[in-house]
């Protein structure tokens, strides 16, 4: 085992402690019936922890890591500082894409060979750690190949490169016992119009997504297929541009009941919307699988995947996944990177720290939310006049039977408060 981290050992619960401890994340804590590492289900993710070299669109690398380069001795060295990590902080869950976690090669055979060595890498590790894999995807963003998209590439060879790319790591994640399986479409968008035929992009996009569908079933994969939404940022617009997109893409191509959704924080503010939004209308459409947690700056405007730091955020997401039944497949990946200045092996231990501690937080505020029930009861309150039989008549009545009601009963409705401020102290009052 690689010693990267120095003396760090495993991270323990102590309230009290100082150093590194967890002060809120006791993942044997009993909530709502299950332990609180079975309700968080945490996850590294393999990009940003270990392959990231700490750069931004304006300035390089400032990590210096000994795995760093374009080498299988990398590769295997990387995967060993990886499950030290893992064990140092008793995660759970991992999560990768191809490109991550071996060197590209002169050919794509090549790259699948690197690929498959350090996949088998990762299941011997797996035999005695208590990692596992939430789910693996393809890079079918970063290589110059894929500048104009992957699905939706205007190359036909490129569309054959990607589906030849994702099957190779949908087989990696089903012989490592990967939970979930997700697509990211980071380039399937456009630039400009002007050089786009957008009706053939979308019909590419849905035909590549039944595919892999289709692969899914012949192979006996009995994990969820999911979409990661993002509204832009590379391209100026992108198709899977958040949860309601996505669900109408879903739809036109029949596939609503085969494919579910990975939702991320940092995606959900650049769509406009909140966490906590995109959270209840994928449990409202039925496709809500797993989240991936960040942050962004504010200032910026960029997606800047910081780790959360935002309890009252992260408790109102919480809410409405507990609401909807918690996680099945699905889990709580940190799609987070270290700022560029955080240059040393106990920042990345930290930053997971302190978010699992963030996050441990905000699930026991919702948690004590939902069984507080005031919020509920509101709503149950507000819609309270929906449950009479004249209002529900109305929804399998027609136009003209309800205008007259109108008039027979001399119909005045008179608008009642939606008690926001109220509703807003309930929740101050837990996080």
């Amino acid at each position: 085992m690689s010693r990267f981290f120095g003396d760090l050992g495993p991270i323990r619960f102590d309230p009290q402690g100082e150093g590194l401890c967890f002060r809120h994340y006791d993942p044997d804590r009993m909530v709502m019936g299950k332990r609180l590492e079975e309700h968080l289900r945490f996850a590294v993710a393999y990009w940003h922890s270990f392959a990231w070299p700490g750069g931004d669109p304006f300035g390089g690398q400032t990590f210096d890591r000994p795995w760093f380069g374009d080498t299988m001795d990398g590769a295997r060295m990387k995967a060993e500082v990886a499950f030290e990590m893992f064990e140092i902080l008793g995660q759970p869950f991992f999560c990768f894409h191809d490109a991550d976690i071996r060197p590209e090669g002169a050919t794509f055979a090549e790259s699948r060979r690197n690929f498959e060595e350090i996949v088998d890498i990762f299941a011997s590790k797996m035999e005695t750690s208590k990692t596992r894999l939430l789910w693996g995807t393809a890079n079918l963003f970063s290589h110059r190949r894929f500048m104009s998209g992957a699905a939706t590439n205007p190359d036909p060879d490129v569309f054959a490169w990607s589906a030849a790319t994702v099957k190779q790591c949908m087989d990696a994640t089903h012989k490592l016992g990967g939970e979930n399986y997700v697509l990211w479409g980071g380039r399937e968008g456009y630039e400009t119009l002007l050089n786009t035929d957008m009706g053939r992009e979308l019909d590419q996009m849905g035909r590549f997504l039944s595919m892999v569908v289709d692969y899914k079933h012949k192979i006996g994969f009995e994990g969820a297929i999911l979409i990661e939404p993002k509204p832009q940022e590379p391209t100026k617009h992108q198709y899977d541009y958040d949860v309601a997109t996505v669900y109408g893409h879903l739809q036109r191509f029949g596939l609503e009941k085969e494919v579910k959704l990975n939702i991320e924080q940092g995606h959900a503010i650049l769509a406009g919307h909140s966490f906590e939004h995109e959270i209840a209308l994928a449990q409202a459409l039925g496709v809500f699988g797993s989240i991936d947690m960040n942050r962004n700056d504010y200032q910026s405007g960029w997606d800047t995947d910081q780790f959360p730091n935002n309890v009252p955020e992260v408790a109102l997401a919480y809410y409405e996944i507990l609401k909807g039944g918690g996680f099945a497949s699905g889990g709580t990946n940190f799609d987070a990177k270290l700022r560029r200045q955080s240059l040393d092996p106990e920042d990345l231990v930290a930053a997971h720290v302190g978010a699992m501690d963030v996050c441990a937080r905000g699930l026991i505020a919702a948690a004590d939310m939902l069984e507080g029930g005031e919020l509920e009861a509101a709503r149950r309150a507000r819609y309270a006049g929906w449950e009479t039989p004249e209002a529900q008549a109305m929804l399998t009545s027609d136009l003209e039977t309800v205008a007259a009601r109108v008039e027979a009963e001399g119909l005045d409705p008179e608008p009642r408060s939606g008690r926001q401020e109220i509703l807003e102290n309930v929740v101050n009052r837990y996080v």
